[in-house]
């Protein structure tokens, strides 16, 4: 699965070898391997060399989700410097102070990247590896306009190293030297119980001269740098063009020296290999693919010069995706909600334009309705329960309720006809109850008034109380009767 592979990328001036490994847990697999070189290209820069890269692994099919850079020991310089601090935090934060100290020259243009040697109660020795920010500033943008953002990059022997320590053993109770010598490199590494870290060492070879007197002057060189405090006593050599004799190397050095062979280590097939350009290319660009295993321990110059950012930067553009999904579905589902409410109220505008004229037709005196519906409803409710008492009390109204009011009525009319034309009578309001009838109204003059008074009361019916008054030429009265008993 892509999630799972990982990339690794050997990059010198005019060259790249990249390895791709599959892997589960701390064991990885080959998935391919392959070279490219812009030596004999028009366009010889780190433009072209990752546009070849990004190619190459198109071709191949080779997908990966995290990739690595190994710096050829030509684009870097590697130096020894002291350190007051044991903690690496405290080193990160001073290095670059220290090291301007040490090579007494302006840093300001270089990147830096170190690892601790050994550690003792005043400090720290370090080693601490140089390269020009322009230099790493081309190699990462020419790679990341090809879609690979390594996520470190480091120098090419650190990424030897750990291919050593992780595919290739050495005798045990050893302290091991390792000399590899490739087309245009050498490179050492002194293994020792005494040390967290190998010593490591890089030069340039020039490809005529005798690798077998390099390694009688360099070896014991290596030793007394490195400083291990311990003799070695087993060395491992691999030689690109196959020329160190072994023998005579043991004979000058006083040290049983013998050849290793990084491919077999790893059980590459001979066809997967059969596009890199030589084992010591092979074996830096897998130690960088395995870069992820020890992120704590990488020797990474973009901790201090452009730091990756490749995930933050996918987490930030996947929080803005989200983001804008999320508006979008606010968005959506407001216009949604105020479109029913636009509907539920123009339905409400509608049913409340039919209904006014039918409420203020009952609400008598009422010019508009009330603002809320609520209100309506309390007001109908209470005209509703006002007319129930008028009609026949309580509503559903009780048997008989109707057939007395009828009764009640039909006498007070009975009386009405009797006089109404010699009193000129007058009505204005009849209001019904269960109880009583009380009649609003005027007639001609008090006599007349009277004379309607005894017509009800002869009508079988009796005033309870009575209240008149003239007004104008008229004499106004309001009668409350019940029935005789």
């Amino acid at each position: 699965m892509e999630g799972q592979n990982y990339l690794g990328i050997y990059l010198s001036k005019d060259g790249a070898t990249v390895v791709c490994l599959g892997s589960q847990g701390r064991d990885a697999n080959v998935l391919g391997c392959f070279s490219v070189s812009v030596e004999e290209r028009e366009e010889q820069n780190p433009q072209a060399l990752a546009r070849l890269i990004a190619e190459g692994c198109a071709e191949r099919g080779l997908k990966f989700s995290e990739a690595a850079v190994a710096l050829d020991c030509a684009m870097f310089m590697q130096h020894n410097v002291r350190s007051q601090f044991k903690e690496a935090k405290q080193i990160a934060a001073t290095v670059r102070f220290d090291t301007e100290e040490a090579l007494s020259t302006d840093i300001t243009d270089v990147a830096i990247a170190f690892k601790i040697a050994s550690s003792d109660r005043t400090g720290s020795e370090l080693t601490v590896f140089t390269a020009e920010q322009k230099i790493l500033s081309d190699i990462l943008l020419f790679l990341q306009n090809n879609n690979i953002d390594p996520t470190n990059v480091e120098p090419d022997i650190n990424c030897l190293s750990r291919f050593i320590l992780q595919n290739v053993s050495s005798p045990q109770d050893s302290h091991s030297l390792f000399g590899i010598l490739s087309r245009h490199s050498g490179y050492f590494l002194a293994f020792a119980k005494s040390q967290e870290t190998p010593a490591v060492r890089t030069l340039l070879v020039d490809p005529t001269q005798n690798r077998g007197d390099l390694l009688a002057r360099e070896v014991p060189l290596t030793t007394a740098l490195a400083g291990i405090g311990e003799p070695i006593n087993c060395l491992k050599i691999f030689d690109s063009a196959d020329s160190v004799n072994y023998q005579q190397l043991s004979e000058k050095l006083g040290i049983q020296a013998s050849g290793v062979d990084l491919v077999k280590s790893v059980a590459a097939d001979a066809a997967i290999l059969a596009d890199c350009a030589g084992p010591v290319d092979f074996a830096i660009a897998y130690g960088a693919a395995l870069a992820h295993l020890d992120k704590a321990d990488n020797v990474n110059f973009r901790n201090d010069f452009m730091p990756y950012q490749g995930k933050k930067v996918q987490l930030q553009k996947t929080l803005k995706f989200l983001s804008i999904s999320v508006s979008i579905l606010v968005l959506a589902l407001g216009m949604y909600v105020t479109s029913q409410l636009w509907r539920t109220n123009k339905d409400r505008r509608q049913i409340r334009k039919k209904f006014k004229p039918d409420y203020l037709a009952v609400m008598l005196g009422e010019k508009q309705m009330p603002a809320k519906s609520s209100e309506v409803v309390r007001k109908l409710k209470s005209e509703l329960m006002r007319t129930q008492k008028t009609i026949g009390g309580i509503w559903p109204p009780v048997r008989g309720g109707q057939e007395s009011v009828s009764a009640k009525l039909a006498l007070v009319l009975g009386a009405f006809n009797k006089c109404a034309a010699q009193t000129k009578l007058q009505i204005k309001e009849i209001f019904v109850t269960a109880k009583e009838i009380r009649i609003v109204g005027d007639t001609s003059n008090s006599k007349r008034t009277r004379q309607l008074r005894n017509a009800i009361e002869k009508n079988n019916l009796k005033v309870v109380r009575d209240r008149v008054g003239s007004k104008g030429v008229r004499h106004n009265f309001t009668i409350t009767i019940v029935p005789k008993e």
